[in-house]
């Protein structure tokens, strides 16, 4: 997310939920990170999960808060953030499912002959979906200002 964008709505949010935004989408990058170095590891997987059901609360929050302010809903950058996050929320839905079909994939060839021979060998681990638990969590955050 562009931090001009934030920079730029900040004068019409209460800072504290601007703040929980920020880091919020600070630790769901951290989080992704480290399940993108170790996708086999399920605690990883699942610190990604809580940080980005942590996003999705700082990002409903920040909409409450912006539906306060009948100005901001008609202001270009306010525009501009929303679209932003919307398609945020449409890359991170890809990503999961990416992952989750490069699991599926990984984990039938480990169990197939002759590759479970080689994953046998060197002991290969079956690597975990990502999933979300919640169904709160499921539901993405709605980022409409209409």
């Amino acid at each position: 997310m562009d931090g001009s964008l934030i920079d730029s709505t900040r004068g019409y949010h209460e800072s504290s939920t601007l703040e929980a935004v920020i880091q919020a989408r600070n630790a769901a990058q951290s989080a992704g990170g480290r399940a993108a170095a170790n996708p086999g590891d399920p605690q990883a997987m699942r610190e990604l999960g809580g940080a980005e059901a942590g996003l999705s609360g700082a990002l409903s929050r920040l909409m409450v808060v912006a539906e306060a302010y009948p100005d901001l809903k008609a202001n270009q950058n306010m525009m501009q953030l929303t679209e932003e996050l919307t398609s945020t929320e449409n890359k991170v839905a890809f990503a999961r499912q990416a992952y989750n079909d490069s699991v599926m994939t990984y984990n039938t060839k480990r169990e197939l002959f002759p590759t479970n021979l080689i994953a046998g060998l060197f002991q290969f681990a079956a690597a975990e979906l990502f999933q979300v638990d919640s169904a709160a969590e499921r539901q993405a955050p709605k980022v409409s200002f209409t």
